[in-house]
């Protein structure tokens, strides 16, 4: 059994399939060059025939990226591996992964098969798509609640059908630790063959125990895990990279290696949280704003006499830099060149240039300028190409007076405003964007979120509005949270279509 564990990334495919959090292309390619940086063995680059965009995605960081294997996932079905081998044409190292459901429940109500049938399609799959690729991996969706001795026999027939990997996904997040660890261990002992694969876990947060059930299933043989930066995922999310990058780096006696560069953890959570629009929990492990922050006066005296007695990973171990530049409205272009290239972004001059000036408008707004506010910023140039845009916006309000609000919007180089009244200033203002729309537009959610601390700090508004029975969502960031906010709707009616 090897001692090496092999890291293989959903973010870009798993990850991304959280609402309102799709990436471009290019901000894939960016990802996925900074998950190369980061050390990851195998990038899971999407679903190729979900959409063109994903098979365009697939093709394109397939290209980009050099040493990593570029993964692409299909059904057990042969026009989706078709179109994922025309996608991975142009890979250095390339994997197809395939599968099908095998609980009982998935079985009877969603194929509306039967076990043996089950088995015979899991084969097929495996050895079609080994006409393509030597490197095949299976999975069998909703391992977690399959019972051992079936999955056994499924997972024996694909590894002989060809299979290289064998994923045991805990789809719905419901195994224990002490369950999944012991499927795992089933599998090594009764599958005939299984040391010619490798058996890998993906383990979904639904009970708060997929990082935990992970490390059960490599406690057991897994050397292979499915994660994503920050664990991000559907529903409650999925197995975090860098939880498991870190309890094997503290825990040398379990005898297992990552090839993960833990340095590069944080300015990569940090950029994937800034491009999805995403933000970190503050007590999120090993990245949260928290992480290795001390309020107890126990603690603090604690930490100031020997760190290690209420620290057990270093923060420069993860990237964070406790000694870095802080930048204010007196820092040079220089200064922001160097920050954003330690939090993996580098930009060409022209769009260098226009973030510089964007960072000196908010430095002059606020007394410190943080991670995150720069890499708000350089992730503006994305809405500069909307067809609406907001020309300005003023509002009146205070106690014992109605809020009023202003409003002047560019739409398709055309200029529109208008006013209104409402129940304070953001209600106000998000009225008067919909007097200047006019289309029947229902806010779904409002979520309001400052990035750190103090009065002057940047806003994050989320939004999700429902037309034409869809819902789209929609981001804004402003030192003003009005104005964030009604960026934010603007930023939902851009993504869908006005007559």
């Amino acid at each position: 059994m090897s001692d090496r564990l092999f890291i293989f990334d959903t973010t870009l495919r798993d990850g991304e399939q959280v609402p309102g959090c799709q990436l471009n292309t290019v901000e894939k390619i960016q990802v996925a060059k900074q998950l190369e940086l980061l050390g990851v063995d195998v990038i899971e680059a999407g679903f190729p025939i979900s959409s063109p965009g994903d098979f365009h995605s697939v093709i394109e960081i397939s290209k980009a990226v050099t040493w990593p294997t570029i993964c692409a996932l299909t059904r057990a079905v042969q026009k989706d591996i078709d179109v994922a081998a025309d996608a991975l044409k142009f890979a250095k190292h390339k994997r197809i992964h395939t599968g099908i459901g095998t609980s009982d429940e998935h079985i009877k109500y969603k194929f509306n098969s039967n076990r043996e049938e089950i088995i015979e399609r899991a084969v097929a799959a495996v050895k079609y798509a080994k006409k393509y690729v030597e490197d095949v991996e299976f999975y069998a969706e909703d391992a977690g609640r399959t019972d051992n001795e079936y999955l056994a026999r499924v997972i024996e027939a694909v590894v002989k059908a060809g299979a290289t990997v064998v994923n045991i996904p805990d789809t719905t997040g419901y195994c224990l630790p002490s369950e999944y660890g012991e499927k795992i261990k089933y599998l090594m002992e009764h599958v005939d063959g299984i040391h010619n694969a490798v058996i890998s876990t993906h383990c979904h947060n639904d009970l708060g125990m997929a990082t935990a059930n992970t490390m059960a299933g490599v406690l057991n043989g897994a050397r292979q895990v499915e994660v994503t930066i920050n664990g991000i995922g559907e529903r409650a999310g999925n197995t975090s990279l860098e939880e498991v990058a870190m309890i094997l780096k503290c825990h040398k006696h379990i005898g297992i290696d990552t090839n993960i560069n833990t340095q590069k953890i944080y300015p990569t959570s940090r950029m994937v949280s800034s491009l999805m629009n995403m933000p970190v929990q503050p007590n999120k492990a090993i990245v949260g704003r928290n992480a290795f922050a001390h309020s107890s006066g126990i603690h603090q005296d604690g930490v100031l006499k020997n760190v290690q007695t209420y620290e057990i990973i270093d923060p420069h171990d993860v990237g964070i830099d406790d000694n870095s530049i802080v930048l204010t409205a007196r820092s040079g272009r220089a200064a922001l060149k160097n920050r954003l290239h330690v939090l993996g972004i580098d930009l060409p001059q022209d769009k260098l240039d226009k973030v510089y000036e964007d960072f000196l408008k908010l430095a002059d707004k606020k007394k410190d300028i943080n991670d995150d506010d720069i890499l708000l910023l350089a992730g503006a140039d994305r809405s500069q190409n909307h067809r609406i845009k907001v020309d300005y916006l003023q509002v009146t309000s205070g106690v014992g007076v109605h809020s009023v609000a202003s409003l002047g919007l560019s739409i398709a180089g055309e200029k529109f405003e208008d006013c209104a009244s409402g129940n304070g200033p953001v209600d106000a203002a998000i009225k008067a964007l919909k007097k200047i729309i006019n289309r029947q537009m229902t806010l779904k959610e409002f979520t309001i979120q400052a990035i750190s601390k103090g009065s002057d700090d940047m806003g994050k508004v989320h939004m999700q509005v429902e037309y034409d029975g869809h819902v789209y969502y929609g981001f804004g960031a402003n030192t003003d949270i009005i104005a964030a906010s009604v960026e934010a709707y603007v930023d939902c009616i851009n993504k869908f279509k006005l007559d």
